[in-house]
């Protein structure tokens, strides 16, 4: 069977580094987009590894290009990449609100908008956007990134109707805090307060994500699109 090509954002990243890893099988073939940090994993026939700036679209088509003339496809796009500027509304920068838009919203549209028409011409893709709780509930500090993973929601749920008659699902998934990512740039004595605000009282494991996404991306989840799952621990149901 034809291993299926992955192009995941932000691989070099705390989920994006446990996604990677998670799909490096003789099912797949990756690639792996980074911006300032290298990926971990070496390049070869069936990893490749590309650099650009997902504030620029022409970086992000010319990246889409890349991979289709490298792998010949695109099967699945998982628009991991993102970025957090925390401050209170009326603090927040203007330069700080459309850098986050623009990695966190505007790219997954661009990046989208690159790999449609090649699944579009094979009859088949499965598009991932990886959201927040924060979309769903707010939270102080919060508002560029709590807008523009709201958003991400919002696109989501508009391609999976424009793409269903073309076998492309759309998903998203909206996260709670993990133990790795976004969490380490949290003070410890912080990160326990949010703790206890989860009804679990615990950080959540990256391979839930790794296998909800597994599952997504498998054929028995093909009448699955429109949906965003909630991998929070109880905070939001």
């Amino acid at each position: 069977m034809e291993k299926k090509v992955i192009l995941i954002t932000g691989a070099s990243g705390g989920m994006g580094k446990e996604i990677t890893k998670w799909f490096n099988t003789d099912q797949y073939k990756l690639v792996l987009h980074y911006h300032l940090h290298p990926v971990d994993l070496e390049a070869s026939d069936s990893i490749f590894h590309v650099q650009a700036d997902l504030r620029e679209e022409k970086q992000i088509t010319e990246m889409v290009d890349a991979a289709l003339k490298y792998f010949g496809r695109i099967d699945i796009l998982i628009n991991n990449a993102g970025i957090s500027k925390s401050a209170m509304s009326w603090k927040t920068d203007y330069e700080a609100w459309k850098e986050t838009l623009a990695i966190n919203l505007d790219a997954p549209f661009l990046l989208s908008k690159a790999v449609i028409p090649s699944m579009r011409s094979n009859n088949f893709g499965k598009i991932i956007n990886i959201s927040s709780v924060v979309a769903q509930t707010g939270a102080i500090g919060t508002a560029a990134y709590a807008a523009s993973k709201a958003g991400l929601i919002g696109l989501t749920k508009t391609l999976s109707k424009e793409l269903a008659l073309n076998n492309i699902s759309v998903n998203a998934l909206a996260l709670g805090y993990f133990k790795i990512g976004m969490i380490d740039d949290v003070p410890k004595e912080l990160q326990e307060t949010i703790i206890q605000t989860i009804p679990k009282k615990e950080l959540g494991n990256p391979s839930a994500v790794c296998k909800t996404i597994e599952w997504l991306i498998s054929d028995e989840a093909a009448y699955v699109t429109g949906q965003v799952i909630n991998l929070n621990g109880g905070m939001y149901v």
